[in-house]
């Protein structure tokens, strides 16, 4: 019955007490009205720590972060197949003549099942379906044209291509058959013959498969094949073996993969070379000494030319097996690496290790199979002038005039960031660039930073607009996932360096300089986003744009942002080879530094099966 007094008396002491905390400070650690309620006056009368001092707008749960997710490698799916329709002769069949024997060719050929991709069941039918004459078979046995193609069509893995995927079975006990069993299985095989000569034909322009369905990170316009013509000229050709043979692209890095196949299948198991195990930490350097350096002698034994060999047969002879690395080891070292297309400085890196462990060649010739499939996605002639990208080899060279002019170390993506297999043409130098951040290292590496601390970027340089409007970034709310901007201005420390080397393409990437300097010096150099950074981006610079280094020196040190079209567009191939011809159409092997040449050949496996081939 008291309580009306006991609230009046509780009202007085709020009022008297928010008309004191009033005129108090209003500091982030200022005592509260509900800290005095709660008897907690003293331990919050000082100001909080930094770290403490949470920003307004992440008193609220943020917005889960959706992370920009990578392209992803696919299970690879076959082209598809259908039967092969051949349309029955209009009635009645000719009594007599050519026409006689080819309606009832035909007739037989519209009973039978065959299957093959839609686009070589076109072809097929455009060619019988238009009173294509029989090429392959007579009324009672194949013939000696057939035998020639079929025997040629084995001979496939000259090519780098897989035999079992073009074999046709011979008919057996046609003098046994009934007739019309017999015109069935003639004309069975005729059928699939024709499908698999064109299978061939189309395969050696275009390859076995579509690089598209094999990653996201593969971006190509598979090219179209116009097989019409080819069963007529099948026909008609005086030797079936010589026209086929001489399908395989004509460009020089694909006859060089071809020479070196042939070469290494000829071997065959002769070689069998002993495993050379090497465990080099760090770089072993003339005059230095390592008790790895025996096993190093024994790698260059292994894997060093006979005339190599032969050259330094004295050093190899006299050698113990001592860790000092003495001149004459150096000696024969610098023209190992030589050999083997590396840098001839004697200093002995993983690079070196490299190649003495190396790959047997079983492992080589899967390299080159790979590589001679890749070959066939790319234009069958790269042009006169052009940079072409190894991502696995870490390098980039310029063409002009057909011939290698320059070449130079480049650091490509991350296992995690991997740099995209394309083509484009190179239309762009900007100097003194801005770098806009992409999207995916916004969301995923900056955003958590940003939560924690909204003024990251504007204490790191950066640029940020929001809605078309530059603000500061501690102005932004992070907790939402905003859409934003952001991009590094022109500066020594800009992720870009001086200057990019543009290619418009979906995937946003370039080439371009670099501050991180060190990254060159490493072996291994899938270290980047994916952009590709160059060694030497000034030379690179003056060659697109046909000028001098001191030209492009010049238009670096005006400072000015400045992009300025190459004279010409020319084509990049931003390419990924463990097995490549060197300037000198020598064959280096390289790391599969992505498994890509892994999910290539489980394609390849796919895409057999699919034809029918039985493993």
């Amino acid at each position: 019955m008291h309580k009306p007094s006991l609230n009046r008396a509780l009202f007085a002491v709020l009022l008297t007490t928010s008309t004191v905390l009033a005129g108090l400070p209003q500091t982030a650690g200022a005592t509260t009205l509900m800290d005095l309620l709660r008897g907690r006056s003293e331990e919050r009368r000082q100001p909080a720590p930094a770290a403490e001092i949470i920003p307004p707008a992440q008193l609220r749960d943020p917005e889960p972060i959706q992370k920009v997710a990578a392209p992803r490698y696919y299970t690879y799916k076959a082209d598809s197949r259908r039967t092969i329709g051949i349309k029955p002769p209009e009635m009645p069949i000719p009594v007599l003549g050519t026409d006689h024997d080819l309606a009832v060719a035909h007739l037989a050929m519209s009973q039978v099942k065959v299957e093959a991709t839609p686009d070589i069941a076109q072809a097929v039918e455009n060619y019988y379906n238009n009173k294509g004459a029989l090429i392959w078979t007579t009324d009672t046995a194949v013939t000696d044209k057939a035998k020639s193609a079929v025997a040629a069509l084995a001979t496939a893995d000259t090519a780098g291509l897989e035999p079992a995927d073009y074999a046709v079975k011979m008919p057996e006990g046609l003098d046994t058959m009934p007739e019309d069993a017999r015109r069935q299985a003639l004309m069975a095989f005729e059928l699939s013959l024709s499908a698999k000569i064109l299978t061939y034909v189309q395969d050696t322009v275009r390859g076995r498969l579509d690089p598209n369905r094999i990653s996201g990170y593969h971006d190509f316009k598979r090219k179209t094949v116009n097989l019409d013509p080819v069963l007529d000229l099948v026909r008609t050709s005086p030797d079936i073996g010589a026209y086929l043979h001489g399908r395989d692209p004509a460009n020089p890095q694909f006859m060089a993969l071809k020479a070196e196949l042939a070469k290494l299948t000829a071997e065959g198991s002769q070689q069998q070379v002993k495993p050379v195990k090497i465990n080099l930490t760090g770089v072993l350097k003339p005059g230095g000494s390592n008790p790895q350096l025996a096993n190093i002698v024994e790698g260059i034994k292994a894997y060093g030319s006979d005339a190599l060999k032969t050259t330094h047969a004295l050093t190899l002879t006299n050698y113990t097996g001592t860790p000092d690395y003495t001149p004459e080891l150096v000696a024969l070292v610098e023209d190992y690496q030589k050999e083997r297309g590396l840098k001839p400085d004697g200093v002995i890196g993983q690079g070196t290790v490299r190649t003495m462990v190396g790959h047997s060649n079983a492992d080589k010739i899967e390299k080159l199979v790979v590589a001679m499939e890749q070959m066939r996605w790319l234009p069958a002639d790269l042009g006169p002038r052009y940079v072409f990208i190894n991502q696995p080899a870490f390098e980039a060279y310029y063409f002009n005039d057909r011939q290698q002019q320059i070449a130079m170390k480049v650091v490509v993506g991350a296992p995690q960031h991997q740099t995209f297999f394309f083509q484009n043409m190179i239309q762009t130098v900007e100097f003194n660039p801005y770098w806009g951040v992409p999207r995916s290292i916004i969301v995923n590496e900056m955003l958590p930073k940003l939560r924690q601390d909204p003024s990251y970027l504007d204490r790191q340089g950066y640029e940020v607009s929001y809605k078309g409007r530059k603000m500061p970034s501690s102005s932004i709310d992070w907790s939402t996932n905003p859409d934003v901007d952001v991009r590094q201005p022109p500066s020594s420390d800009n992720a870009l360096g001086d200057l990019k080397i543009l290619f418009p393409n979906a995937h946003a990437i370039y080439m371009h300089d670099t501050p991180a300097k060190s990254f060159f010096k490493r072996d291994m150099r899938a270290l980047s986003h994916g952009c590709v950074r160059l060694a030497e981006p000034r030379v690179m610079a003056a060659a697109v744009m046909g000028t001098t280094v001191d030209d492009i020196d010049a238009q670096i040190a005006s400072g000015q942002n400045r992009a300025v079209q190459v004279p010409q567009k020319f084509p990049v191939y931003v390419a990924y080879f463990t097995a490549w011809p060197d300037k000198d159409g020598v064959i280096r092997y390289y790391d599969d530094v992505y498994s890509r040449d892994e999910a290539t050949r489980k394609a390849f496996d796919v895409t057999s099966t699919s034809r029918g081939v039985q493993s």
